[in-house]
This record gives C-alpha cells, structure tokens and sequence, in this order.
C-alpha cells in the first residue's frame, strides 16, 4: 500500500494501491466515489518521488488542499484534500529529509509565491497615468487662455485621450 485516504469525520479508508490513481464518479476510474458534486473524472493522484500530486482535471466543484483550491499541489502527510465537498486526510510515509520535486512543467508552479497560490495575496495592478501637471488658470493669470505644448510624450497622449476629436 501507497498510503491511504481517511475520511474526515468517520467512514472506511481508501487504499492508494497503485502510483497513479483517477478519482472521480464514473464507474471507470480508480477511485469512485459516487457523490452527486464529484466530477465523472474529478482529479488525478500521482506518488512522484514518493510524494502524492493532486491534479485537479477541471472538475465543477474543483479539489481543494487544506481548504484552498488548486489546480495541481503536492500532498504532505496529513494534508486534508477535498473533492468538491468530499473530504480525506491523506496519510503515507515519506524518507526522512526529502522534500517534493519541484514543479517544472509550468512556470506557475515555480513563479508564484505561496501568497498567490492562497489567493491571499492581490494581483499587481498598472499603474494610472499621470494627470498632466496644472495649467495655470488664464483668468487668474491674465493670459489668452492659449495652452502651452505639451512637454513630453507622455503629456501629448494624455492630451490625446482627453481631446473630444
């Protein structure tokens, strides 16, 4: 045995039995588990340098690690994993000192913070541009009214977008 799945809040454990395990509803996969809100073909396991990855393979209520959805995750030793409301806790040995492979296949994996990844951190946002710098106001001033050239580039596109032509 591989390691095993134990339900959170009683029932039978699952046995993981093979290194590559599908989970979801259909009668055809690995794992059934037959449950209105799990998806026909809901995930996938794999034990990859023995560690388990979670593949999450676009199900409708997605599969969650300790309560965040991913996509794709490493499984540690206790870990509680979620198909759509369906909830184990993943129990299996490790070698002492090792850590999961790293996730090469996609630069999210490796790019992302641990922030992002929860969701709890904000997606950058552009920055606004700049208003031009204050015109003086020709009726305090005077002058004709006459605005002066813009000065860069940036001053002329600004300009631009707020013409009426």
């Amino acid at each position: 045995m591989l390691g095993e799945l134990i339900p959170v809040g009683g029932g039978d454990t699952i046995p993981l039995l093979r290194p590559r395990l599908v989970v979801g509803r259909r009668e055809g996969c690995d794992l059934v588990l037959e449950y209105g809100n799990v998806s026909s073909r809901h995930c996938e396991l794999e034990l990859v340098d023995g560690y388990w990855l979670v593949k999450d393979l676009n199900s409708s209520n997605g599969t969650k690690i300790n309560g965040v959805r991913v996509k794709k995750a490493w499984l540690m030793p206790g870990d509680e994993i979620s198909f759509a409301r369906q909830t184990f806790k993943i129990d299996y040995n490790v070698i002492p000192g090792t850590t999961p492979p790293v996730m090469l296949d996609s630069g999210e994996d490796i790019q992302m913070s641990l922030l992002e990844k929860a969701g709890l951190q904000q997606v950058e946002r552009r920055p606004r541009p700049k208003p031009p710098r204050s015109q003086p106001n020709p009726a305090a001033d005077g002058s004709s009214g006459a605005r002066s050239a813009p000065h860069n580039d940036d001053e002329r596109a600004f300009e631009w977008l707020q013409s009426d032509e």
